[in-house]
């Protein structure tokens, strides 16, 4: 067996099951989940039409690299949502079965596992998809330290200079999982500064770039920071999905755009890997790509959610809204993150996912102990009764 498989951590929700064994809510208690970040809101129904009307295509092998109108559809898109120049749909995009399979993937097209402490930079908290994708890869996983006073934003600058000569890839994430946090301008120059000193790979995941609050003022994206810089794509590359914009988290489609040259070898990686996607999913993911007016309906979900929510879970924690995305994180009484959600479940049945689950210890500290990540993916009453039973927990109800 590949023995680097011994050291990937159990992934958070294996660690929440074992953290439940044993226990259940009282008895009339329905079990309501603001654990898992998995949206549930309906599918638009032309995106189910454009689906099975194309499902000739399971008689198909499809192509690695994605028919051209999807490509073409994706290249739009990009232009539209962020005023960017030309992107070529032929060099520089490339469809992948969802944004999580994209960054596992990248990572071993990236990263020399054979060269002596080859690097990976990760925040913290994070996804835990880029700390088993170094892994896997011959790396390590070095996490930026967290800024909690900037809703935990990663200090680069804290990331010694005998790391960043070591360091491959860096991973960012804006709208970040699980504070939503939102990278500036600033944030972005800071990063391509350290990209071209050093010569590494940045990958930007944006899964949650289309779940924000102001329809005036949209979460800035890697592409659109480094044309605002002045600077081309070059070892740059950003990952985009479905899932969450259109609610369509079982089609597993998403894709990746940026620089050519790493388009051109992601794609060589990703011929032998076998990864295409099928071509019915294909037809269904241009016509989401095409259509806006069913990605501002699904934001106006997510803002009816967190309208009724936080005046409820704010008088018992510490929380505020977030800058994007759907999570809301937030400080617990007494910092004991893992006992609060245990006995959140075991007295009322709602399930949050400890923030000490999603980070690694920095120095001896957890940046995601004493806090948990609540999922508002479920409908308004749904949500509105979870945010009731925290309040109540907490002596705030």
């Amino acid at each position: 067996m590949n023995p680097r498989l011994s050291l990937l951590q159990p992934y958070p929700f294996e660690k929440l099951r074992q953290l439940f064994a044993g226990i259940a809510p009282p008895s009339g208690i329905r079990p309501v989940s603001l654990g898992i970040g998995e949206p549930q809101h309906a599918t638009p129904q032309f995106i189910k039409d454009a689906l099975t009307q194309n499902l000739a295509g399971l008689a198909k092998y499809p192509a690695t690299g994605g028919e051209a109108y999807l490509r073409e559809a994706i290249a739009g898109w990009l232009g539209r949502r962020y005023g960017l120049g030309a992107i070529d749909p032929a060099r520089e995009v490339l469809p992948v079965n969802g944004s999580r399979e994209a960054l596992f993937a990248l990572t071993q097209t990236v990263v020399d596992g054979s060269r002596p402490r080859a690097t990976v930079v990760c925040p913290n908290p994070f996804y835990q998809i880029y700390e088993g994708a170094a892994i896997l890869a011959g790396a390590r996983a070095h996490f930026a330290p967290a800024v909690p006073a900037r809703n935990f934003a990663a200090d680069l600058s804290a990331v010694p200079d005998a790391v960043w000569r070591d360091t491959q890839l860096l991973i960012v994430c804006s709208p970040g999982n699980p504070t939503g946090a939102v990278m500036t301008l600033d944030d972005w120059r800071e990063v391509f500064s350290l990209a071209d000193r050093h010569g590494f790979v940045v990958g930007s995941d944006e899964c949650y770039s289309e779940i924000y609050f102001d329809e005036a003022h949209p979460p800035l994206g890697c592409l659109q920071a480094a044309q605002a810089l002045g600077r081309g794509n070059e070892r740059l590359v950003m990952f985009s999905s479905l899932s969450k914009r259109s609610s369509v988290p079982g089609m597993r489609s998403g894709f990746v755009a940026g620089d050519a040259a790493i388009i051109r070898d992601f794609l060589l990686y990703r011929t032998y890997h076998g990864s295409a996607m099928g071509l019915a999913v294909q037809a269904a993911s241009a016509a989401a790509w095409n259509d806006e007016a069913h990605v501002r309906e699904n934001r106006r979900l997510y803002r009816e959610k967190f309208d009724a929510v936080l005046p409820l879970v704010a008088p018992a924690l510490e929380v505020r809204l977030p800058d994007a995305a759907f999570y809301l994180w937030a400080r617990v009484p007494g910092g004991d993150d893992v006992a609060f959600t245990r006995e959140l479940y075991r007295r009322e049945g709602v399930t949050v996912l400890p923030g000490s689950y999603m980070a690694r210890d920095d120095g001896g500290t957890n940046p995601g102990r004493g806090y948990i990540r609540m999922a508002l993916v479920a409908d308004v009453p749904e949500c509105v009764e979870a945010a009731g039973r925290i309040a109540r927990f907490c002596g705030a109800a």
